[in-house]
């Protein structure tokens, strides 16, 4: 994959970029596997808006990905990579032999023809899926599960990779992208490789516009509003807010934990995310 740049025939054109989606290799999606997606807004089932600045956006149909691979022993073939525009990463649409057919995040170097196959004791390959006590010791994996049978929860994302570091009789150590290592039962499944659409995090969004496209409504900085609305708010002139950033309920916005501390998973986290410094 690349990225295509556009020559500047408008502010939003001079520095913005796309992929050019060369590896896509179907137009249009298998129908069989396709859903209605309802747009909420951000708001709950009783209307009120718990998610903010969210609506507006394209119309989109949700894509039925098979997560679980549980077709053990069942040998499918890669009939196409296809676009999603509900995540970043590519899809894969597989044709098994039994007539059956279903889609899986595309991970690097998978091609069209290529055979992929999930089983207790498969060969090790791109694009297999087997459980992490069947998998080699150092190899990348994306798609984990975190509890056996849910489906994959871990490393779904464009590019995304975790490393298989360890393993004892009951539990799997593996080292996240974020930097933090942690312990999941040996039987969770994964998949073998990285997840493709490596250059996703290198696009430029150029104007305002494409958030808009995608549903995501403008950010206003809470200095800029009034003190009604914000507790950074009001001032002469431009303020800097008169205290540390906090959200609009004055909660600090910077240098907190964001984790339950009596969240349950807590204990199989062998270390914790790598944070960025904040500077001050």
């Amino acid at each position: 994959m690349a990225l295509k740049s556009y020559r500047p025939t408008s502010p939003g054109r001079r520095f913005g970029t796309s992929p050019d989606l060369s590896e896509i290799t179907a137009k249009a999606s298998n129908r069989s596997l396709l859903k209605p997606l309802r747009k909420s807004g951000g708001r709950n089932n009783t209307g009120r808006i718990t998610s903010r600045r969210r609506g507006g956006g394209h119309k989109r149909h949700l894509r039925v990905i098979d997560f679980k691979r549980k077709k053990d022993d069942v040998v499918a073939k890669v009939a196409a990579i296809e676009y999603d525009p509900g995540r970043t990463a590519r899809i894969a649409l597989l044709h098994y032999v039994d007539g059956a057919k279903a889609y899986m995040l595309a991970p690097l170097g998978l091609k069209v023809g290529a055979r992929v196959v999930s089983g207790e004791t498969v060969e090790p390959k791109v694009g297999n899926c087997m459980p992490l006590q069947s998998i080699p010791l150092g190899l990348y994996v994306h798609n984990v599960e975190m509890t056996p049978g849910k489906g994959g929860q871990l490393g779904r994302g464009a590019g995304a990779q975790i490393q298989l570091v360890g393993k004892d009789r009951t539990y799997a150590t593996i080292a996240l992208p974020s930097g933090e290592r942690r312990r999941i039962p040996i039987r969770c499944r994964a998949t073998i490789g990285q997840v493709g659409n490596i250059e996703h995090q290198n696009v430029k969004i150029g104007k305002a516009g494409r958030n808009r496209w995608k549903g995501r409504r403008p950010k206003v900085r809470g200095t800029a509003m009034n003190p009604i609305a914000h507790p950074m708010g009001g001032g002469e002139g431009r303020s800097g807010g008169g205290r540390h950033p906090c959200s609009p309920w004055g909660k600090p916005s910077k240098g907190g934990n964001t984790r339950n501390p009596r969240k349950t998973s807590s204990r199989f986290v062998i270390r914790g995310r790598k944070r960025r410094i904040e500077n001050k």
